[in-house]
């Protein structure tokens, strides 16, 4: 039996190749310490289990495709408590910020359309991208300078007429790099100029080690708005990868509406993790503070060691 072109050229993700090599590493007795993939290990708070034992419904029935209203409302909350004036209508819940992406490249990809990413980054961008038939151009970053992003000129070198948005992770995966204002001021000045979408992804905006530094969105971006979308979960802010609970945000509200049929298509995301996952949106900022320390002595330990 056949299968389409679309399942035979489809890499298998880079992240997931050395499961198995651990796995049998582990099987001979080896102690591995798995850093291939984002797991935390910390445990998740007890607000998410919580969240879970006082559902009272009676049936678990499908969500609303948009999301639990309990949920994009809490998301609406954290988000006004750290500055950023967004509304329900901005947000909508996914299957993680995984789908997040899926969607969001699926809703603004044609077949053969580019994509501008900072590279090195993320492995699994190249399959949300391969999702929607489109291809990466990498913008070139150097560890000499800080992985900085090149001039103006140099990005806009890189667009074509296929050219649709500009992704980004940010703090990056993989290489820490944190943008500064004028970095994402650049991006957003580029995505406008030219007409292209501005894709923020920032579920490690928490996680910025050096006092100094200060991390700055997407949704900093007014004068942008209308081109930016940004993608979160709560897989590393709360240690709840499992729970498969991500959002799509923006002031966008056509673009939404598109993005709104997939979400359609696929019916809902879990209610008993959206439920757990608005209850643990209750935590105070203060829970960033503990978590930030052990992993700055986890990431110190292994820089030194290198």
């Amino acid at each position: 039996m056949k299968v389409s072109k679309r399942a035979i050229q489809m890499e298998y993700s880079a992240v997931r190749k050395l499961l198995p090599l651990a796995t049998e590493a582990e099987r001979r007795g080896v102690k591995v310490y798995r850093l291939n993939i984002g797991q935390p290990n910390i445990p998740t708070p007890e607000l998410f289990f919580e969240g879970i034992r006082n559902i009272d419904n009676k049936v678990i029935s499908y969500a609303d495709s948009k999301g639990l209203a309990l949920l994009i409302d809490r998301v609406v909350e954290t988000y006004k408590r750290d500055g950023y004036n967004i509304e329900k209508e901005n947000v909508l819940v996914t299957q993680g910020g995984s789908e997040a992406l899926t969607f969001t490249m699926l809703g603004i990809c044609n077949e053969g359309e580019e994509v501008l990413i900072p590279e090195p980054f993320y492995s699994n961008y190249k399959s949300f991208t391969e999702f929607a038939g489109a291809k990466i151009v990498p913008i070139p970053t150097k560890i000499e300078n800080d992985f900085a992003l090149p001039s103006k000129e140099e990005i806009q070198k890189l667009i074509t007429d296929k050219t649709r948005a500009i992704l980004f992770s940010n703090p990056c995966n993989p290489t820490g790099k944190i943008y500064t204002e004028e970095e994402v001021k650049l991006l957003a000045e580029i995505a406008v100029e030219n007409d292209l979408y501005l894709v923020g992804d920032e579920p490690y905006r928490e996680f910025i080690y050096d006092d100094t530094k200060k991390h700055y969105s997407v949704l900093d971006m007014e004068k942008a708005k209308d081109n930016v979308i940004l993608i979160d979960s709560v897989s590393k802010h709360y240690s709840a990868c499992g729970a498969r609970i991500g959002f799509i945000i923006s002031k966008n509200i056509d673009f939404m509406g598109y993005i709104l049929k997939f979400c359609q298509a696929r019916l809902a995301v879990p209610m008993v993790e959206q439920y757990a996952v608005a209850n643990l949106l209750k935590a105070p900022k203060e829970y960033f503070k503990e978590i930030k320390e052990i992993y700055k002595r986890r990431r110190d330990i292994i820089v030194n060691g290198l």
